[in-house]
């Protein structure tokens, strides 16, 4: 490798040729060190006079000028392999992308269901060639929205209450009670329409159980459903009612909790239900009902228009 070519390209040429990096790689290092070349020249510092205040600003300007957290990560990443290269041939004493961090990608907020498709899917009777099964999906389906569980800990949940049983539901009670994340135990509320569409599997479900199976929920194999399972008729279930979106059973705990807020307002009560251990974990959901309410307000106020 010749010493007279500039240091960005003896660096990628050790990439392709010494590390064997993926193509695709290299065209992402290129371009990160050209924009590394670009900014350096525009501050007229020459590469190996950077320092991390430099790089910083260099970041912030690819920052403002749109390119995502995700693609800063990747641009440091170039830059710190680039100049750690570089010291070790000699070429510079100091990393100046060290300690340097990208700032942090915002959270996607959870994806949640308007009520009205929340409702229409839970009012689905699934098409089903077999009459219990269906009345299984039905009974899934009200337990998630209605209930907030966890996928599972809702295919943990046997028939009965035993020592052995992850959770069970008191139908007489109207709860359920559930072993979350950490083991720990919580009681949550079953709604009349769960507790009408549990009667109605629970009828049927002595025709569909292998025999000695403590499982709420089971296959048509007779065995305790697994989450997979849960996941994959939920999307079909969604189809049938004819939602625009693919359903996944986390996105109705969101639901639950999000449509539940914006009933109540009550971050806390929320929080007990879903079985949080930090309210701040809840807090995500006053993100969602403050969408809630923008969008009535964009809707319906008089002075709510963007010119």
């Amino acid at each position: 490798m010749s010493t007279q070519q500039p240091p960005i390209e003896r660096y990628l040429t050790h990439l392709q040729a010494e590390r064997r990096v993926a193509a695709r790689t290299l065209t992402l290092y290129t371009d990160a060190l050209t924009r590394l070349a670009a900014g350096a020249a525009e501050l007229h510092i020459e590469l190996n006079a950077l320092q991390s205040h430099h790089v910083r600003m260099l970041l912030a300007r690819a920052h403002t000028g749109g390119l995502s957290p995700r693609s800063l990560a990747l641009q440091l990443s170039a830059w710190r392999g680039f100049y750690r290269w570089w010291g070790l041939q000699g070429g510079v004493k100091l990393n100046p992308v060290e300690g340097v961090r990208a700032p942090k990608a915002a959270k996607p907020l959870p994806k949640a269901l308007p009520v009205d498709q929340a409702v229409a899917l839970a009012n689905q009777s699934p098409e089903h060639t077999d009459p219990a099964l269906a009345a299984r999906d039905h009974a899934i389906v009200e337990l998630l929205y209605g209930s907030g569980l966890r996928v599972g800990e809702l295919v943990a949940l046997d028939c009965q209450a035993g020592d052995a049983a992850a959770g069970w539901v008191d139908l007489a009670d109207g709860s359920a009670q559930v072993r979350g994340k950490g083991s720990k135990w919580r009681s949550v509320p079953v709604g009349s329409a769960a507790r009408d569409a549990l009667q109605a599997w629970l009828a049927v479900r002595p025709g569909v159980a292998s025999a000695g199976e403590a499982a709420l929920f089971v296959s048509q194999r007779g065995t305790r459903l697994s989450t997979s399972q849960v996941r994959t008729r939920l999307k079909t279930l969604a189809l049938q009612a004819g939602l625009p979106t693919s359903v996944h059973p986390h996105m109705l705990r969101h639901s639950f909790a999000s449509h539940l807020l914006q009933s109540s307002g009550d971050l806390r009560a929320v929080q007990e239900l879903l079985g949080h251990a930090n309210i701040s974990t809840t807090q995500v959901y006053t993100k969602l009902d403050f969408q809630h309410l923008a969008k009535v307000y964009d809707a319906a106020h008089p002075r709510a228009k963007r010119r």
